[in-house]
């Protein structure tokens, strides 16, 4: 699965996703996890209603299934909801790999029902039928 990070050094989440002048996406499974992609945003992305702006970070994390950031407004997060994506709020800043190795470890062991439904996140659905007689 993709987990995305807002972040203003690359190294940490330390970033309010609106303002975030980039996002680290990484691919995590259960054995580790590789670095996809850094996203990096320009021009003014400080607090101002610009609700615009959000529109090439919503892109940038469709395939995630998770979006770690230090703060997230109520737009916002509606907005990362509504695309099937589960927002994680720090505290404080932490680590993106101290963060990775938490989740997976999760991931390794028995993971609540709220992560096993973000998981299914860009996986086909398949459906299986069995051959079903006509009941005349």
């Amino acid at each position: 699965m993709k987990v995305a990070f807002a972040t203003q050094d690359g190294r940490r989440v330390d970033a309010h996703f609106g303002w975030a002048k980039t996002i680290a996406i990484y691919d995590l499974t259960a054995e580790g996890w590789t670095h996809a992609e850094t996203v990096a945003f320009e021009g003014d992305l400080k607090e101002d209603g610009d609700e615009d702006k959000l529109a090439p970070k919503l892109e940038a994390i469709r395939d995630c299934a998770i979006l770690y950031v230090a703060a997230i407004g109520g737009s916002g997060a509606a907005r990362v909801v509504a695309q099937n994506i589960h927002p994680m709020k720090v505290s404080e800043p932490e680590e993106i790999e101290a963060l990775l190795e938490k989740l997976r470890a999760v991931l390794a062991g028995n993971p609540p029902p709220w992560l096993r439904k973000v998981m299914a996140k860009g996986r086909e659905k398949t459906f299986e039928f069995d051959d079903e007689e006509d009941a005349a």
